[in-house]
């Protein structure tokens, strides 16, 4: 197979598996949760020989292939792949089968179609370098996200469907009407034509003088651009205060659904910033730096004492998994925001920050679905309630269970030797000489975070065995093959980080120089 085509592959083989599937009829569940699975295997050994065909030692575009496809509009098939989008690729083959046998054994063929559709979406705005073509996956995830919560959600989806809806369609509006801008503008669409135009200050010349507004300065023009960019990807990630809709969305929406909405979709915003909006608004960032790090720290602090305010464990974790991606953002606004001139700034640092960006982006992706994955395993055993005081002492009748989930939340806490920390440290590490205030700030987010699940664990899994939770079955032997890829991907990320930082350190460090510029 020519290695050319592994990256279409990745998106035709879900989007025309779930496309088959809607025509299954309801009475064929089994089968369609067969054909299902076999496509997501079929994705996933695309991505393994994705992998194995990526050359690591090059931060250049790797499987890149460009036709045109609307030539009067500018619009190519513009796909391509560097170390960031092969850690998101990877991430997404390895989160969806994950979901669909967390997904309930009666699931109907429409459920596991739209699961398929949104991994479809997911791989083409990882892939995708072509506006038109990117904003056609952006979207498409959109849409089978919103019925999964719509239609198999808890008791409040309507409302927490809608919100989603409403939070991302907003976004995506904003998104495409600034691009709309820039392509009257400069009649481009093209990501990497546009960061080239950028670097040069021919973007903000041509958004000044082809728009219409000459009572607007180029500076200013070029600002309110960015700044509908911007919105687009903040309610996506979310960051503060675009976040609102998200604890209502992770907790009512079926926890399949959810493990991928915090697994992948989130990270979607945090790729859009360092793909999209780093490389072509390098000065509006630079000029934007100290409130967008205020944002951040208040992402962190502020979502870390939300969660710790909660009893829900899906709204703990999803105000957990808000706290996590700020630290992402952390990352990209304190390297993306330091100028070539800035005093004492280099490139090892902002390299560091960013590696540590990709790094966290991965990890908190297994962490945070594998903990909504032992959530679910709670409400079945226990007829739907996951109330963080509604157990206690389930240790003594579930070990294996308790350790497993024990795992994934010291990973989420940090622990040095599992996967969370080498993120988060490689984010400080950076962080701390380009934005020292910002991240000594966010060091009260470490605090909090390990305050909350140390609870959560102790409420939980400690203390005298509730009478009630008696026969509290622990893990069968097919929940264990179902967490253990991702228990054994914390301790190896953990152990040996290098195994993912040498795929993504050319690119770190190319993206680095870039912003340096």
């Amino acid at each position: 197979m020519a290695a050319s085509l592994y990256l279409t592959l990745l998106v035709a083989i879900p989007l025309f598996g779930g496309f088959i599937i809607l025509g299954i009829e309801e009475a064929r569940q089994a089968f369609a949760r067969k054909l299902a699975l076999a496509c997501a295997a079929a994705v996933g050994l695309v991505a393994l020989a994705t992998w194995a065909a990526f050359n690591p030692a090059s931060g250049e575009l790797q499987f890149v292939v460009k036709l045109p496809w609307i030539p009067a509009l500018g619009v190519d098939y513009f796909v391509g792949l560097d170390g960031l989008g092969l850690a998101m690729v990877l991430l997404t083959a390895l989160l969806v089968p994950m979901a669909l046998l967390t997904a309930p054994r009666n699931a109907p063929p429409l459920q596991l179609a739209l699961m398929l559709l949104l991994q479809a979406g997911l791989f083409g705005t990882f892939t995708a370098l072509n506006f038109f073509h990117w904003f056609l996956f952006w979207e498409l995830s959109l849409i089978p996200a919103f019925f999964l919560i719509k239609l198999w959600g808890g008791p409040e989806r309507g409302a927490a469907a809608m919100q989603f809806f409403v939070y991302t369609m907003v976004g995506s509006v904003a998104l495409l009407l600034s691009f709309l801008a820039i392509f009257l503008a400069t009649g481009v669409l093209d990501f990497i034509k546009l960061a080239d135009l950028a670097q040069k200050g021919e973007l903000a010349a041509d958004l000044a003088a082809k728009l219409g507004w000459p009572q607007l300065s180029a500076s200013t023009v070029s600002m309110i651009i960015f700044g509908g960019v911007l919105l687009g990807f903040a309610v996506k990630v979310p960051l503060f205060p675009f976040h609102t809709w998200l604890p209502a969305t992770y907790a009512e929406a079926p926890t399949s659904t959810t493990m991928l909405l915090t697994g992948a979709m989130s990270k979607m915003g945090v790729y859009g910033f360092l793909r999209i909006l780093a490389p072509i608004f390098p000065e509006q960032m630079r000029q934007a730096q100290t409130p967008l790090l205020w944002l951040a720290v208040g992402t962190i602090v502020l979502s870390a004492a939300a969660a710790f305010a909660q009893r829900d464990l899906k709204r703990i974790l999803a105000y957990s998994s808000i706290n996590h991606l700020g630290y992402c953002l952390l990352g990209v606004f304190a390297a993306a925001g330091a100028g070539a001139g800035a005093v004492g700034v280099n490139n090892v640092e902002r390299a560091a920050a960013l590696s540590g960006v990709v790094v966290q982006m991965f990890n908190h992706g297994v962490t945070a679905a594998v903990l909504f994955c032992f959530v679910s395993f709670i409400e079945n055993r226990a007829d739907g309630l996951r109330g963080r005081d509604d157990f206690g002492g389930l240790r003594k009748v579930a070990p294996v269970f308790c350790g497993l989930m024990g795992i994934a939340l010291f990973a989420s806490i940090g622990l040095p030797g599992l996967s969370g920390f080498v993120g988060e440290f490689l984010i400080f590490k950076g962080a701390f000489p380009l934005a020292p205030w910002a991240a000594a700030g966010s060091t009260l987010g470490l605090l909090v975070t390990a305050v909350f699940l140390l609870t959560l664990m102790q409420r939980v899994f400690q203390g005298p065995l509730n009478p009630r939770w008696a026969g509290f079955a622990d893990l069968t032997f097919r929940e264990r093959l179902l967490v253990l890829p991702a228990i054994v991907l914390i301790f190896v990320l953990g152990i040996y980080p290098q195994a993912l930082i040498g795929l993504t350190n050319a690119t770190v460090v190319r993206m680095a120089r870039e912003l340096a510029l």
